[in-house]
């Protein structure tokens, strides 16, 4: 296992000739998303890459706090633009990138699974070692800036659980084989390039990519009875059941209903309260 400082800009594109427009490190930022929003609204090439070894105000789902600690994590943005994809289909980007952190981290031995709709959860206790962050962009071409959090190295003691009490961990702290952040960003940039540029031509549809079925049999949400935290404060309770091609979770509730829960519209979903 080997480990090494700053990531280096030069090496990543080397190791990703052809796959992305540019790749940028930088020292600190503020969110690698909201820089890349400025990006877009600049006219940034698609597949734009930005990498920050600290963030200062890293965001997940709802304005949340990712801590983003210097040195420890890939703190890594993409801006895309998915020609072709309806807008419908566009929040299961998430579900790719997901699918992406996954298989690097089955590739340094760690067992990881996906917690629905944005996270991956790792070890045998299935904390939280990657968030995942897809934002559209307002303009005349789709545009989708793609977020991604992933911890690498040990965190130390003062990094606090995560909405729903999920506790966070790190690669490292699971065991990984490789924990050199350059190697692992390549890793995972060429693993998300792969899924997306599948996706891409699915137009969005995780079942026409092929994808779908992969998410079913990793998705630790599927099987479990959930409550779903709603924004005005509802909340439905039944049993996971599926995800639909757009990536959306559909939901069993007591009385044989089906209801197709969106990302953008939950709040949290946790194990149901036996």
């Amino acid at each position: 296992m080997s480990e090494t400082g700053a990531l280096d800009a030069g090496r990543l594109s080397a190791a990703l000739s052809g796959r992305y427009a540019t790749i940028q490190v930088v020292a600190s930022t503020g969110s690698t998303n909201a820089d890349l929003r400025e990006a877009a609204a600049k006219g940034a090439e698609d597949r734009t890459v930005l990498i920050a070894e600290e963030q200062t105000a890293g965001v997940g789902r709802r304005a949340r706090h990712w801590s983003s600690p210097k040195g420890s994590g890939l703190y890594v943005s993409v801006l895309l633009r998915p020609g072709g994809v309806p807008f419908a289909n566009l929040g299961s980007l998430s579900v790719v990138a997901g699918l992406a952190v996954r298989e690097v981290a089955e590739s340094l031995g760690v067992d990881a699974v996906l917690k629905w709709p944005n996270d991956v959860l790792a070890g045998p206790d299935r904390a939280k070692c990657a968030g995942i962050l897809a934002e559209a962009v307002a303009g005349d071409e789709t545009t989708v800036i793609l977020g991604i959090g992933l911890n690498v190295l040990p965190l130390g003691e003062n990094v606090p659980a995560g909405p729903g009490g999920l506790a966070a961990t790190s690669l490292a702290e699971q065991g990984a084989t490789e924990t050199d952040r350059a190697e692992i960003a390549s890793r995972l940039l060429t693993g998300f390039d792969e899924l997306e540029r599948r996706w891409r031509l699915a137009g969005g549809s995780l079942a026409e990519a092929g994808l779908l079925g992969d998410y079913r049999r990793y998705c630790a949400t599927l099987g479990q009875d959930v409550e779903v935290q709603l924004p005005d404060g509802s909340s439905l309770t039944g049993r996971a059941a599926d995800i639909d091609p757009a990536g959306q979770l559909q939901v069993d509730v007591p009385g044989g209903e089906r209801y197709t829960v969106f990302a953008g519209d939950v709040v949290h979903v946790r194990p149901a309260k036996a």
